[in-house]
């Protein structure tokens, strides 16, 4: 049963990250709010990367960050960073469908290289809070970019602030 709800909430939230992504101007991919902030860019690919950590985290019992080599291309391109999440999300959806309610039950750890950064912990609980909340809360920061450039928030749950005041 936990399967088909993360499958139902995996593909609702992959259209809500679309739009947000879909919403960012290249003009602004070098926006930055602080001196310890990513740029608009960096963070729209790093949304758009963690798509592709789904197929670490649903196939295998350790995943190794240090043996990742995902391609990701100019952060300074939202073309090939929405190209990025379209392919990723690709593969997190496969990966997705490979998974049984019994694998959701395995203990899973992150590695970089000889060091445990996450786990080991069950891979359902690891979904929720590593994969679904990671992107929920980047998708966060991107709204606060968007809207700290005088750029339009995409409703993604109903209507925006903008949507309710008549635009204003």
């Amino acid at each position: 049963m936990m399967l088909q709800f993360l499958t139902q909430e995996f593909e609702h939230e992959v259209t809500s990250t679309r739009k947000l992504l879909e919403a960012i101007p290249e003009k602004d991919l070098r926006y930055k709010p602080s001196e310890i902030s990513w740029t608009m860019g960096e963070l729209a690919q790093h949304i758009a990367t963690i798509y592709y950590w789904y197929v670490g985290t649903f196939t295998q019992d350790v995943y190794d960050m240090a043996t990742d080599r995902l391609e990701r291309g100019d952060t300074n391109d939202i073309k090939a960073t929405l190209a990025l999440f379209e392919s990723n999300v690709e593969k997190a959806r496969a990966a997705l469908t490979s998974l049984t309610e019994e694998k959701l039950q395995d203990n899973w750890t992150m590695k970089v290289g000889d060091r445990v950064v996450l786990g080991p912990m069950p891979r359902g609980v690891v979904a929720r809070g590593f994969l679904f909340n990671h992107i929920y809360h980047h998708r966060g920061e991107m709204i606060v970019y968007l809207r700290a450039t005088g750029n339009k928030v995409p409703g993604m749950y109903g209507p925006t602030y903008e949507d309710s005041r008549g635009g204003r």
